[in-house]
């Protein structure tokens, strides 16, 4: 899986979130855009989820069956390409695979014709809010919360505030198996 980095003006949002927290008006603003950066992935770590809608490509065999795409919640997939063993990857043709986003947003691709490609990348776009103004409160509040507290606590192995997990738990996506799709 690879994915796109947080676009610059998500992290501003965060950093200004964070501001507010500290009560720090200016300066340091480096040192608090990486903070930023770093709490949003963790974020998502912790959440099993995309916080922030940008695009991702997965890698996944052309096999028979269903394929569950590895992040969530998948907002559109866009295609497919074909990857052979050796020669040029192609795109392949919307009727050569099928697609689907279940209830949960988690996204399935199958490939019906994968011609001779034996994996194919798979483009697609996930997330929870397209802004971090758009972010559900709770979570927001946790990221600006573990800005603030990795900011205040650099030099210092001090864990992160306990509000920040109960924040973020009931968003928090868990899998118990790896799921079946039909």
């Amino acid at each position: 899986m690879t994915g796109s980095a947080i676009s610059a003006g998500v992290i501003a949002e965060v950093v200004v979130a964070a501001r507010a927290l500290l009560r720090v008006e200016s300066g340091e603003d480096l040192v608090l855009s990486r903070l930023a950066s770093t709490a949003l992935l963790l974020g998502e770590a912790f959440l099993g989820a995309a916080v922030i809608v940008r695009p991702f490509e997965d890698v996944v065999t052309s096999a028979a069956g269903w394929r569950r795409l590895l992040v969530a919640p998948v907002t559109v997939i866009s295609g497919l390409t074909g990857l052979p063993g050796e020669g040029a990857p192609f795109v392949l043709a919307v009727g050569a695979y099928a697609v689907d986003i279940d209830a949960d947003g988690v996204g399935w691709v199958r490939v019906l014709a994968a011609g001779s490609a034996g994996r194919v990348a798979v483009a697609y776009s996930a997330g929870l809010a397209l802004s971090f103004e758009a972010v559900p409160a709770p979570i927001a509040q946790g990221v600006a919360m573990l800005v603030a507290h990795l900011f205040d606590h650099r030099e210092s192995d001090v864990a992160p505030p306990a509000a920040v997990a109960a924040l973020w738990r009931p968003y928090r996506r868990m899998r118990l198996s790896a799921g079946v799709h039909s």
